[in-house]
């Protein structure tokens, strides 16, 4: 019997580690996988193309679960405020999420999230997010939390995979700026 609950404490250890991350990610060094995803920017629909944003400077790609989520309503308010230092940087900043991508366009435009500043993209069935390695294991329709800092050349140059939403926009900006130097 204490086998069988040291098993099974043991086993809901493991499950509330996996529900709470990613898998995986994409190494930094690997080549970002292209993608062309309906957008929206302050309300307006258009078609966002990862090889376009990449001719003009490097590009933060972060995956959030879903919109009008505590969590992803923080993170894409804090890289709201921050875009200015981004666009200093000579980058741009794409948030893509799986999950209810049927609220992108009053999202996007709401200023306690992204304000207008920058777009996000709709990912349904989490196309995208598979090919960056970055599902969420509680919920495989919908993205982790994982931001990616891509060069101009295509490499990922940063990775940072954390559902605490706090720290991503530092750990981007950071990047970018690392890339200057």
């Amino acid at each position: 019997m204490k086998t069988l609950i040291t098993t099974a404490a043991i086993g809901a250890t493991l499950a509330a580690a996996l529900a709470t991350s990613a898998f995986a990610e994409l190494k930094v060094g690997a080549k970002a996988p292209d993608f062309t995803a309906p957008a929206y920017l302050a309300g307006q629909p258009f078609t966002y193309k990862l090889a376009d944003a990449l001719k003009k400077g490097p590009v933060v790609v972060y995956f959030f679960p879903a919109a009008h989520t505590s969590g992803c309503n923080l993170e894409a308010h804090l890289f709201s405020d921050a875009i200015d230092q981004f666009k200093a940087a000579h980058a741009t900043v794409i948030g893509v999420t799986a999950g209810k991508v049927d609220e992108l366009a009053a999202f996007s435009t709401e200023t306690e999230h992204c304000g207008g500043k920058f777009p996000v993209a709709a990912d349904p069935g989490a196309k995208i997010a598979k090919q960056y390695d970055s599902i969420l294991a509680a919920k495989p329709d919908w993205s982790s939390r994982t931001s990616y800092v891509i060069a101009q050349n295509g490499d990922i140059v940063h990775v940072y995979s954390n559902l605490n939403p706090n720290d991503h926009v530092t750990e981007t900006l950071n990047a970018v700026k690392a890339m200057k130097k």
